[in-house]
């Protein structure tokens, strides 16, 4: 288990792009089934860079407004298993609000991208109820999740990730769980492992929402009941034409989606039903690979390319107008 931790400083003008994201986060209502805009832009933001490293991740954070703010990195890697499980935790630098950020699959790890294509059978007990889910994402998720259930219980006593026993002035009042691609996957299967556990009730209290970019398909059925309340906080975002969010197709085994779906086309941002089903195979897999290799026109007639799942699409599209980017201009 790699652990590593820093304190973020503030970065310099024309950061930061909020004046105050600990109160833009604090803001929303975990009873609401309705996503927040500039909360969807800021996990958007640390979901795309949690696939740097925790320089990166705190630059980035410094840049969104929270200087101040403590950020840990928690990984897990273990090739043979195809385990590469890598979270970044933030804590706001007054304590109430907390980020876990689950990075997505590396894209030149071929070992991973065969951890993603390991469907299974798994199974999860909810209060007697059992539900299957992917057995790949799941033993991702499972590699880190003590580790960062340990430093949530901890921040939850009102104690600093970075300062082991330091007092913050206040014990966490809202918790956040973002990533991209797998790590959206990785995201959406923590939070439900809020509600399969008795001892992480009181975290699951606190879960504000999860917000997911280009997730993929993550488990067999519908939610148990026991699990329903949280999968309504899961708000999956979905770029035009990716292709992600469709697999891994049915031939591998029925997967679907929970949570309410928010789909981007023609600039904008619409609460989409149905939600986006399941490909029945990989046909459609090569085309929109290519997709990233031909001409613009081309592209945008194409139902899948792969280009829009990567994640600098997701940020782009999902930036409020009249904020700078995180490179500090308005592209």
């Amino acid at each position: 288990m790699q652990l590593e931790g820093l304190t973020i400083e503030s970065s310099p003008p024309p950061f930061p792009i909020y004046a105050n994201p600990t109160e833009d986060l604090l803001r929303g209502d975990a009873t609401s089934s309705d996503r927040d805009p500039v909360v969807a832009h800021i996990l958007a933001v640390l979901s795309g860079y949690a696939y740097g490293d925790t320089a990166t991740v705190a630059t980035m954070a410094s840049r969104l407004g929270m200087g101040g703010s403590a950020c840990v990195r928690i990984a897990e890697t273990v090739d043979a298993m195809y385990v590469f499980s890598t979270a970044y935790l933030l804590q706001s630098a007054c304590g109430r609000v907390a980020i876990l950020c689950y990075r997505g699959t590396e894209p030149t790890n071929l070992a991973n991208w065969l951890g993603d294509a390991d469907v299974g059978s798994h199974t999860v007990d909810f209060g007697g109820a059992r539900l299957c889910v992917h057995t790949g994402f799941y033993r991702n998720m499972r590699a880190t999740r003590w580790a960062i259930l340990e430093r949530l219980h901890a921040a939850a006593r009102g104690e600093s990730l970075v300062g082991r026993g330091a007092r913050l002035r206040h014990a966490l009042q809202a918790l956040y769980v973002t990533g991209h691609s797998l790590g959206g996957a990785m995201a959406a299967l923590f939070a439900l492992g809020l509600a399969g556990h008795d001892e992480h009730r009181r975290l699951g209290d606190k879960l504000r929402a999860v917000y997911t970019f280009g997730q993929p398909l993550t488990v067999g059925g519908p939610l148990p009941e026991a699990a329903a309340a949280i999968g309504t906080r899961v708000f999956r975002h979905i770029h035009a034409r990716d292709i992600v969010p469709s697999l891994p197709p049915r031939v591998w085994g029925p997967l679907e989606h929970f949570g309410p779906e928010f789909h981007y086309a023609d600039g904008h941002w619409c609460r989409r039903h149905p939600v986006t089903a399941q490909l029945p195979s990989f046909r459609e897999v090569p085309r929109s690979l290519l997709g990233m290799l031909a001409p613009v026109k081309k592209r945008l007639a194409l139902r899948y390319t792969i280009a829009d799942h990567l994640p600098h699409r997701y940020i782009s599209a999902l930036r409020p107008a009249g904020k700078v980017t995180e490179f500090g201009d308005y592209e």
